[in-house]
C-alpha cells in the first residue's frame, strides 16, 4: 500500500518521503503560528523532533504549534509532546506506536484525538485544555496518564482504556463526557468535575476509584457496569446525580459521600456489598427496584429529603442503624431476606413498609418515627419482635407467619383486618428505648403521651392477641373474632361515660360512669347525645345490634381472666345495648327497660338500695294511714251451762278500717308497728299483725318486691367484690 501522508506543497511527497534538502527547506521555512497539515504523515521519533524544534520559539525555546493536523497520522516511535504549546491540533484517527508524551502539554484551543489509537502508554500528566478536548472513540492499549490534567470540555464517549486510566485530580471545568467508554481500572481520586460528568453505559472491568471526587454539576452513570471494585468514598456531588440501571459486581463503596442534589439508584444492581454508610443526601433518594444481594450498609446514612426503596430487594443484611431521615421513607413492597437492622434510626416525616416482606426478620427497631410508621401488608415470615417510637402505626392486613411482640411508644395503632396465625402482643413500652446502650432520640414526640393507643381490631382473630398497658378508650371492636378469647394485661384503658349533667335531645340527664366503647360513643353522639365522642370522618356509625355481642364477648373475656368487677361494666353495656336494639320486642325491651330503672341490671346497688326505701317508706306510710286497723275490742267470750257441762266461744273481732284525719293517724305508736311489719316483710317474714284489707294487700306486695330489690343490692355489690 502507497503512502498516505499528505503531500507538502509546493512538493510532491509527504514530510516522511521528502528529500532531505526538500525537508530541511520546509522546515526552515516554519514558523510558531505556521499552519501545518501532515494528516496520514508516518514520524519516526526524530522526524517529529525536528518538526517541534522548527515551530519552537527562537527567543523562549517553547514548543508552539498554533494550527496543526495530524489526523490518521503514526507516529511509530515515541510521540514526544511534552511541554508543547498547542492552539488547535487534531489527531483523529492519529496512531501512536510508541509511548505518547503529552506531559505539561497545553491546548490553547480544541484539541481532537476522536478515535486516535495509543499502541504505547499515553502520558498527559498536568496537560491543560483550554477549549474542547475529544478523545471520542479513542484506544488505549496501555496505561492513560491524565492525573493533574485540566480540562474544559472533555469527550471520552466510546474511549477504550485496556490499561490503567488515571484521572486523578484532574478538573474539568465544563462538560465531561464518559459514556460508553470501557476502563480496566479507572482512578479520579480527587478530580473536580464543575459540569456535567456522564459516564451513562461506561464499563468499568477493573476497579473504578471516584474517592473524594468533586461533582460539583450533574453526574450521570446510567447503565454503567461496574465489574470490579466500584470506590466513591467521600465524594460529593452538587447536582443531581443519576445512576440508574447501573451494575456493581463487586463491592461499591460510598461512605461519606454527599449528595446535594437527588440521587437516583433506581433499578440498581449491587451484587457485591455497598456501603453507604456516613453518607449524606441532601435531596431525595431513589433505590426504586433496586438489587442488593450483598450486604447493604446505611449506617448512620443521613437522607434530608424523601428515601425511596420501593420494591427495593435486599438478599443480605441491610443495616440502617442510625440512619436519619428527614422526608419520608419508602420500603413499599421491598423484600427483606436477610437482617434489617434498623436500631437508633430516626424518621422524621413517616417510614412506610407496606407490603414489605421480611423473610427472617428477627427484630424492627428500636426506632423512632414522628409520623406514620405504615406496616400494611407487609408479611412477617419469622418470630420478630418490633419496638417503636412512632406517632401512628398501620398493621391493616399485616401478615405475622410466627409469634410477635409490639413494643410501642406514643403509637397509635391500627390493626384492621391483622393476620396473625400465632400469640401476638402489643404493649406499652414504659421508659425510653436503647440502642448499643444509647438511648433512641425521641424527642421529636417528646410531650405526647407516651402509651400506646390502638384505633381498630376490625377483621383481628383476637384469639392469638394479647394488649399490655395500652389505651383502647378510641379502639372499635366491631367485626373482631374470638373477642372472647382476647387477653387483657396491665392497665388497658377504655372510653369512660360522660360525667356531670348533660343534655340528651331536650331532657338533662346523668350518665352512669363505666367503661365503654368507642362504638358506643359514636352511636349516642349521632342521636344527640352531647358530650359523646362523635365518629371519625369516613367511619360508620355501629348500631346497638351490632354492639351487644361485642360488649358479650368482651366480658366473657374479663369473666374467663377471673375479673368479674371489669366484667360488669361490659355487662351493663351489653344490656343497655339491648334495651336501645330497635329490632327487639317490644316486651323485651320494656322489661330490660324496667330492670335498668330499678337496679341498672343488677350492678348498681345504690339504685337498687333506693328503690327499697322508697318502696319501704311507701309501704310504711299505706300501712300507717290504712294497714293497721282501730284498736281493737275486748275478746266477747259466750256461752251456755247444761246440766254439768259448759260450752264457751271466743270471737275474734273484724279489724276495723281506721277513721279520722289522715294527719290523726300519723302516730309513734302506728309508725313503729308499721316498720315492725315492713322490716318483717323484707326477710320474707309475716308480721303476725291483724291487718285491714289493704293492710294485707300491701304486706303481700311488699314481701314480693323488697326482698326481690334487696336481692338486687346484694348482686351489685358482689359483682363489684368478686374474685
Amino acid at each position: 500500500m502507497g503512502c498516505r501522508g499528505l503531500i507538502v506543497a509546493p512538493y510532491d511527497a509527504c514530510l516522511t518521503h521528502l528529500p532531505e534538502p526538500s525537508r530541511a527547506t520546509y522546515l526552515a521555512r516554519l514558523a510558531p503560528d505556521s499552519e501545518i497539515d501532515h494528516s496520514g504523515t508516518t514520524f519516526t521519533g526524530d522526524l517529529l523532533q525536528r518538526l517541534l524544534r522548527a515551530l519552537g520559539d527562537p527567543n523562549s525555546g517553547q514548543l508552539l504549534v498554533s494550527h496543526a493536523r495530524f489526523e490518521a497520522a503514526t507516529f511509530s516511535d515515541t510521540a514526544g509532546f511534552g511541554g508543547v504549546a498547542f492552539t488547535d491540533v487534531w489527531f483523529d484517527g492519529a496512531v501512536f506506536s510508541g509511548d505518547a508524551v503529552f506531559r505539561g502539554a497545553s491546548f490553547a484551543g480544541n484539541a481532537g484525538f476522536r478515535s486516535a489509537t495509543f499502541e504505547g502508554s499515553a502520558g498527559f500528566s498536568k496537560a491543560v485544555f483550554s477549549r474542547a478536548a475529544d478523545f471520542g472513540g479513542a484506544v488505549f492499549a496501555l496505561d492513560a496518564r491524565f492525573d493533574n490534567a485540566a480540562f474544559a470540555d472533555a469527550a471520552f464517549m466510546g474511549a477504550a482504556f485496556s490499561g490503567d486510566a488515571w484521572f486523578g485530580a484532574a478538573t474539568f471545568s465544563r462538560d465531561a463526557h464518559f459514556d460508553h467508554a470501557t476502563f480496566a481500572e479507572a482512578s479520579f481520586r480527587r478530580a473536580r468535575f464543575s459540569g456535567n460528568a456522564g459516564f451513562g453505559g461506561a464499563a468499568f472491568s477493573g476497579r473504578a476509584l471516584f474517592d473524594n471526587a468533586v461533582f460539583s454539576g450533574g453526574a450521570s452513570l446510567r447503565g454503567a457496569v461496574f465489574s470490579g471494585d466500584a470506590a466513591f468514598g467521600g465524594a460529593h456531588f452538587v447536582g443531581d446525580t443519576r445512576f440508574g440501571a447501573a451494575t456493581f459486581s463487586r463491592s461499591a463503596d460510598f461512605r461519606g459521600v454527599t449528595f446535594a442534589g437527588d440521587a437516583w439508584f433506581g433499578v440498581v444492581t449491587f451484587s457485591g456489598s455497598v456501603r453507604f454508610s456516613s453518607a449524606t443526601l441532601a435531596g431525595n433518594a431513589r433505590f426504586d427496584a433496586t438489587t442488593f444481594s450483598g450486604k447493604a450498609a446505611f449506617h448512620g446514612t443521613t437522607f434530608s429529603g424523601d428515601a425511596r426503596f420501593v420494591g427495593a430487594e435486599f438478599s443480605d443484611s441491610a443495616d440502617f442503624s442510625g440512619a436519619i431521615c428527614s422526608g419520608e421513607a419508602a420500603f413499599s413492597g421491598a423484600t427483606f431476606s436477610g437482617d434489617a437492622v434498623f436500631g437508633a434510626a430516626t424518621f422524621s416525616a413517616g417510614a412506610l413498609f407496606n407490603g414489605a416482606t421480611f423473610k427472617t426478620l428477627s427484630q424492627l427497631g428500636p426506632l423512632a418515627c414522628q409520623g406514620q410508621l405504615d406496616l400494611s401488608g407487609a408479611h412477617f415470615g419469622r418470630p420478630v419482635t418490633i419496638e417503636a417510637a412512632t406517632a401512628f402505626l398501620t398493621c391493616v392486613r399485616t401478615r405475622w407467619d410466627s409469634t410477635a411482640t409490639l413494643r410501642l411508644r406514643y403509637a397509635t395503632v391500627d390493626l384492621t383486618d391483622a393476620v396473625m396465625e400465632y400469640p401476638l402482643s402489643v404493649a406499652t413500652r414504659p421508659s425510653d428505648f436503647t440502642y448499643e446502650r444509647r438511648p433512641v432520640d425521641e424527642s421529636g414526640l417528646a410531650g405526647a403521651d407516651p402509651s400506646a393507643r390502638i384505633t381498630s381490631l376490625s377483621g383481628v382473630d383476637a384469639a392469638h392477641l394479647a394488649l399490655t398497658d395500652v389505651d383502647l378508650s378510641a379502639c372499635r371492636f366491631t367485626g373482631t373474632f374470638h373477642l372472647d378469647q382476647l387477653r387483657l394485661e396491665g392497665r388497658c384503658d377504655f372510653a369512660a361515660a360522660p360525667a356531670g349533667l348533660h343534655r340528651h335531645g331536650a331532657f338533662p340527664v346523668r350518665w352512669t360512669q363505666r367503661r365503654t366503647l368507642a362504638e358506643e360513643h359514636h352511636w349516642r353522639a349521632a342521636t344527640g347525645s352531647t358530650a359523646w365522642t362523635p365518629a371519625p370522618s369516613g367511619t360508620p356509625t355501629q348500631q346497638p345490634a351490632a354492639l351487644a355481642p361485642v360488649y358479650r364477648q368482651l366480658r366473657k373475656s374479663f369473666e374467663d381472666a377471673k375479673n368479674e368487677p371489669d366484667a360488669a361494666d361490659f355487662y351493663y353495656g351489653e344490656m343497655d345495648m339491648r334495651r336501645h336494639d330497635g329490632d327487639r320486642p317490644r316486651s323485651e325491651r320494656a322489661l330490660l327497660t324496667l330492670y335498668w330503672a330499678v337496679s341498672g341490671y343488677g350492678l348498681r346497688a345504690s339504685r337498687a338500695l333506693g328503690w327499697l326505701v322508697a318502696a319501704m317508706a311507701a309501704t310504711v306510710l299505706i300501712m300507717m294511714l290504712w294497714g293497721i286497723p282501730e284498736p281493737a275490742p275486748l275478746t266477747v267470750t259466750t256461752g251456755h251451762l247444761t246440766g254439768q257441762n259448759i260450752s264457751l266461744a271466743t270471737e275474734n273481732p273484724t279489724p276495723v278500717n281506721p277513721s279520722g284525719p289522715l294527719p290523726s293517724r300519723l302516730t309513734p305508736q302506728r309508725w313503729e308497728k308499721s316498720l315492725r311489719i315492713v322490716v318483717n316483710s323484707v326477710v320474707f317474714r309475716a308480721s303476725g299483725q291483724n291487718l285491714t284489707t289493704t293492710g294485707t294487700y300491701a304486706e303481700m306486695a311488699s314481701r314480693l318486691t323488697e326482698p326481690a330489690l334487696l336481692g338486687l343490692a346484694v348482686l351489685a355489690v358482689r359483682g363489684r367484690v368478686k374474685r
